[in-house]
């Protein structure tokens, strides 16, 4: 209904009436809260206006998000095991794909004489494949050997080789009808050999192991054998047969192997 009592239209709802006196704000105020006494006394707002909103002492005052400076530490730590963890995992790499390292063996020159050898007096096919230099040894005398042309050799010799020092190996030489006699009479050599020589205390303890013996062979095809032995008193003697010679050499252990593997007969 409107003032003068005919219908009309409503009215959108609005902020209450102003009070017509003072006494009637004064009731209508809101009761206001106490200030804390720690606090500086605020300036009353002007009636209808929000009051000022104070500041988070909290937030700083730069502006700067709380959470910056622990993300950019964070970041810069995970950025540091990155860069560890690379390094020891190539290194972990390049050790593990390195090739192993491949064994080299060092062929040393074979020695040689330093004094000259002599003449050979024999003349014969036998005496004159005979070698003159084995290693460092060299030729330093040549005989017959009638004790072994008594044994049924036909021909035989005696003959001492010399490093130009104390070192000395003696040779002994002979030729049979039939590889089986040689073999015979080799036997009889081998036979002679120590069964339990006592070891020399000066001999060298990286020297070759002995008893040895085994087939000797030309090509393909085997020729005779040998056997080679400690003598027990610092020297060694090898026995082989070739075919129908017979080789007897006796000298210092430590050098009777390298002597055997190389006499070329």
């Amino acid at each position: 209904m409107s003032d003068t009592g005919r219908p009309g239209p409503e009215r959108p709802a609005g902020p209450p009436t102003p009070p017509s006196s003072s006494w009637q704000a004064a009731q209508q105020k809101p009761p206001t809260a106490p200030i804390p006494a720690s606090a500086p006394a605020a300036q009353e707002a002007a009636p209808g206006t929000a009051p000022a909103t104070e500041p988070d002492p909290a937030e700083p005052a730069s502006g700067r998000p709380r959470w910056l400076i622990p993300a950019i530490i964070g970041g810069v730590v995970v950025i540091a095991a990155a860069i560890i963890i690379a390094l020891v995992t190539s290194s972990g790499d390049d050790t593990a794909d390195a090739p192993p390292a491949v064994a080299t063996t060092i062929l040393l020159p074979s020695p040689t004489p330093t004094v000259e050898p002599v003449a050979r007096p024999g003349t014969t096919a036998f005496a004159v494949a005979l070698p003159t230099t084995v290693l460092q040894y060299a030729l330093a005398t040549s005989a017959v050997d009638p004790e072994w042309q008594a044994a049924g050799a036909i021909e035989a010799y005696t003959e001492t080789y010399t490093d130009g020092g104390s070192g000395t190996v003696t040779v002994r030489s002979g030729q049979w009808e039939t590889p089986e006699e040689a073999s015979a009479f080799a036997a009889t050599l081998i036979a002679g050999f120590p069964t339990a020589p006592t070891p020399d205390p000066s001999a060298s303890p990286t020297g070759p192991t002995l008893p040895q013996s085994g087939e000797v062979t030309a090509g393909d095809a085997v020729a005779g054998s040998y056997s080679i032995a400690d003598v027990g008193d610092g020297t060694g003697v090898a026995v082989w047969t070739n075919g129908t010679t017979v080789f007897q050499a006796t000298g210092p252990v430590e050098d009777i192997v390298d002597f055997y593997n190389a006499f070329p007969l």
